[in-house]
């Protein structure tokens, strides 16, 4: 599968599996073309937006903020962008969640299309038309869901991808594995970091199983009515002590995978965090930290999650098998704080 048309609500997407940069040329108009990086993706890969209208805005989570988006705005309107304008965001989850956010209030909305630069972007947070910025440490508070047109995969920009942010990215395959797949998690388990480096096939064949995953879920539930929120797995105390303590997102998102697997353990009788853990050390993802629990708490009362005195929290009933429950927050403060 190379080239894979999907249908959403209300657009279509065009995945590109095995594409090169240089393919959007052929896929957009290139006087309607705008594209869109951050700071580190545009010194690594200076050449590739030679001659092309493009944005640079800093890198990191920081600046996930509506400081940023006012400075991409100014940027467009300097360079004459108009509804026709198709925005290309090539970079990481901050990159493509800023873009699509950006292209859906540009003007009322206009189109664009992603080129996901590292693991976790492509696996991950170019799929499914969630777009956002954060207020202060609160996540991708402010947003909409809105499809790209295009999703361009070129392998080559993980050449130059740091240790740090494979680590990241295996955190959501590791969680794709946990709420649906068993088989994956096993094989996961069974190799390491550096083997899916250097085995290029067999990296390529994990990332579209996971786009798979991904797209198929949020086929089903696009706007997070029912099983689209398994993909929260993790994220609900990832989220809360991301922002505060600097994390990295797929660092934070291990560490509330575990918490939710012992959770699992006291609620459902889950037998498999020995597993779950096991395999995201494997990938040099932390599974244990020392964090303020009543700040995280304070931060989850603000979750899109939270309804009422409770908060519904994905869990696990197997491997591979995710559920959602409501927990009230009392409750769910007593368990954190059994496992901290």
């Amino acid at each position: 599968m190379k080239n894979w048309k999907v249908k959403f609500l209300s657009s279509t997407v065009e995945f590109v599996l095995d594409g090169k940069f240089a393919t959007i040329g052929k896929m957009v108009d290139k006087s309607n073309a705008i594209y869109i990086t951050d700071e580190n993706v545009y010194a690594l890969h200076q050449q590739q937006f030679k001659g092309k209208p493009t944005i640079v805005m800093p890198a990191g989570e920081a600046h996930k903020q509506q400081a940023t988006v006012d400075f991409i705005i100014e940027a467009l309107l300097n360079f004459g962008a108009n509804r026709q304008s198709v925005l290309i965001g090539v970079g990481g989850g901050v990159v493509t969640d800023m873009v699509g956010y950006v292209a859906g209030i540009f003007m009322r909305g206009v189109q664009f299309g992603f080129v996901p630069t590292t693991l976790l972007a492509m696996v991950d947070a170019s799929i499914g038309g969630k777009n956002g910025i954060d207020v202060g440490v609160y996540k991708n508070m402010v947003g909409l869901i809105r499809q790209p047109a295009f999703i361009v995969y070129d392998h080559s920009f993980l050449n130059t991808l740091p240790s740090y942010q494979w680590e990241n990215g295996f955190a959501e395959i590791i969680k794709h594995a946990a709420i649906k797949d068993a088989k994956m998690l096993q094989e996961l388990n069974q190799n390491d970091l550096p083997f899916y480096q250097k085995n290029k096939k067999a990296l390529a064949a994990l990332i579209q199983k996971n786009v798979e995953i991904k797209v198929k879920v949020v086929q089903k539930d696009e706007l997070e009515q029912g099983d689209r929120k398994l993909l929260n797995f993790g994220h609900t105390l990832g989220h809360a002590i991301e922002n505060e303590h600097a994390l990295l997102h797929g660092h934070a998102i291990s560490v509330g995978m575990v918490y939710a697997a012992k959770i699992s353990q006291v609620l459902l009788g889950f037998t498999g965090t020995g597993l779950l853990v096991e395999t995201l050390k494997k990938y040099g993802l932390p599974t244990a930290m020392h964090f303020d629990i009543d700040a995280a708490m304070e931060v989850m009362q603000k979750d899109k999650k939270k309804a009422n005195a409770g908060m519904q929290y994905v869990l696990l009933s197997k491997i591979g098998k995710g559920v959602y429950e409501t927990i009230p927050m009392k409750t769910l403060q007593k368990l954190i704080k059994l496992y901290s």
